[in-house]
């Protein structure tokens, strides 16, 4: 209740936008496979980031 201004931290904001990319990799992946691999690429990029943070 209290967590309304709190700000995320970097962690959170790089598993959110994580998130998202693998959401939309997922939707893509039945039309358009060359796309979809493209943000399963980068997602990987920022899930290997997320690891190296402390």
């Amino acid at each position: 209740m209290f967590g309304w201004f709190k700000k995320k931290s970097e962690k959170e904001l790089l598993q959110e936008q994580y998130k998202q990319l693998m959401e939309e990799a997922f939707r893509l992946s039945r039309t358009d496979r060359r796309k979809s691999d493209e943000l399963y690429a980068e997602a990987d990029k920022i899930q290997e980031s997320i690891q190296k943070l402390p």
